[in-house]
């Protein structure tokens, strides 16, 4: 076990924690950690239950003197984001992950950590094995796939949870609460190409990495470069200069993580190679000016391969170019209500080659219903253009803000009595499963809160130290403020 994180408090926690992180979990893999929430539910003689869909559902009777206080839900998935470093060599179905102290951080080697919502799930647990923490009845929910599909929430049925105020445990700013989230949908978008065999060329792959990626609905808004666009300005006008020829192309990959590393293979004159390889270094010189303070890692790489000589017709590399580059990627609106939220984004999150057609990936996300219906409007227009076929997933619903919650009041008041400051009570841009469960379940009182956790969806993921023993304690604190039913 790692020794790092057995000596940091909370212990519990953190202990958990670790047991997590040795567990494989990929989105729709959760079967691994299903059977290790089980075994553990067993292990404590806890009712546990297991639903339709795979959610898992432990409860916990109140402590002495809170059995008849309000039942509390504490809510966290189980998946985790499963990204890398290329140069890495991991598999993320069977490899645990190796995690590091690193000053004030907790942070993986080359991969995700799994933070989100890793360290949600260990704080529930530790409270599950806890036998010297005052608490209400607990309800602690662990839903399924909700990085790729939001798959748990979707199926939770609507008598499965005796609780009506829920904590999420999925936030990443610690000192700020959140009651509000904004709604989201994915734009999918594919495009058939034709090829053709070609000769007396020089392979070449490009490649844009060390960017910073991350979260497409918390940094969306952070000015960071998307891998995706940044290769297609460089294939767009060698296209239209230096007549190269497109053989592979793969961007992204997650549909809520910002393209952070984007590579093709592209033919050319072979006299043309060095006059292409200083056209990368310009590009690369380019991209770092724009992006000096946001993107110091950024690298365009030139490097000779090898690859069938098969290309894309011109035609249709130019249509592609065409069309990553009029696709909207970042902010599209502010609110009109809360100062420096963003109401609607979209994110240009993967471009794929499969079955000789371009699978364009894209997500959409607004705390206005009509502003996401515009958006993915918007959005499916550019690729119908190039004669695309276009299709818009069902997507989630957003969570409207409660000023007036119980458990708001609730958790300011801790706060307060705790830090000695007032936190911040936020909307969120980032989607929550808050959202669909408070569809399901009317009148469910919620708020989100979690430690501070910088880098999530890429392989720069890392958790506060400091920031996760506040978290705890004022979870902790919550729970004993928790009124009789």
């Amino acid at each position: 076990m790692n020794q790092s994180l057995l000596q940091l408090q909370p212990g519990m926690m953190w202990k958990y924690f670790h047991e997590i992180t040795q567990i494989p979990r990929p989105s729709k893999k959760e079967a691994k950690i299903r059977n290790y929430l089980v075994e553990f539910g067993k292990a404590h003689q806890l009712e546990t239950i297991v639903d339709e869909t795979g959610n898992v559902l432990i409860r916990k009777n109140g402590t002495n003197g809170m059995e008849d206080h309000k039942i509390i839900v504490l809510q966290s998935h189980m998946d985790m984001v499963c990204e890398k470093n290329n140069d890495v060599n991991f598999d993320f179905d069977h490899d645990p992950i190796q995690t590091v102290v690193a000053g004030e951080w907790v942070k993986a080697i080359g991969t995700t950590l799994g933070a989100d919502d890793g360290i949600g799930m260990a704080a529930a647990l530790a409270l599950l094995d806890s036998t010297d923490i005052v608490h209400p009845p607990l309800e602690a929910l662990f839903t399924m796939d909700e990085e790729t599909g939001l798959t748990g929430a979707f199926g939770l049925e609507s008598d499965f949870l005796q609780g009506r105020i829920l904590i999420n445990l999925d936030s990443e700013d610690e000192g700020e609460i959140f009651i509000g989230c904004a709604g989201g949908r994915d734009t999918i978008a594919d495009m058939l190409f034709n090829t053709k065999e070609i000769s007396d060329k020089t392979a070449i792959k490009i490649t844009v990495k060390g960017l910073n990626g991350g979260h497409s609905g918390d940094d969306i808004h952070k000015g960071y470069a998307n891998a995706n666009k940044l290769l297609n300005r460089i294939l767009y006008k060698a296209l239209n200069t230096l007549d190269i020829d497109l053989n592979y192309i793969d961007g992204g990959n997650l549909r809520n993580a910002i393209a952070r590393e984007a590579y093709a293979i592209v033919w050319i004159e072979p006299s043309k190679v060095s006059i292409f390889e200083k056209y990368l270094q310009e590009c690369e010189s380019t991209f770092r000016k724009e992006f000096h303070v946001t993107e110091p890692h950024l690298q365009v790489e030139f490097e000779l391969t090898t690859a069938e000589p098969i290309v894309i017709e011109k035609k249709d590399f130019y249509r592609l170019t065409q069309a990553i580059y009029a696709c909207p990627h970042g902010v599209l609106a502010w609110s009109q209500d809360i100062p420096n939220f963003v109401e609607t984004s979209t994110n240009l999150a993967s471009i794929k080659i499969r079955n000789n057609a371009f699978i364009f990936t894209t997500s959409q996300r607004s705390s206005v219903a009509s502003a996401l219906d515009d958006a993915c409007i918007m959005v499916a227009a550019n690729f119908k253009n190039i004669g695309a076929q276009v299709l818009h997933t069902d997507g989630y619903p957003g969570w409207t803000p409660n000023p007036k919650s119980e458990i708001l009041d609730i958790s300011k008041a801790s706060y307060e009595y705790l830090f000695k400051k007032e936190p911040l009570v936020k909307a969120i841009h980032a989607g929550l499963e808050c959202g669909l469960i408070g569809e399901k379940y009317e009148g469910m009182d919620m708020i989100s809160i979690g430690p501070t956790i910088k880098g999530a969806h890429s392989p720069d993921e890392r958790i506060q130290i400091k920031t996760a023993q506040m978290f705890w304690d004022h979870l902790v604190d919550i729970l004993k403020r928790i009124p009789k039913q």
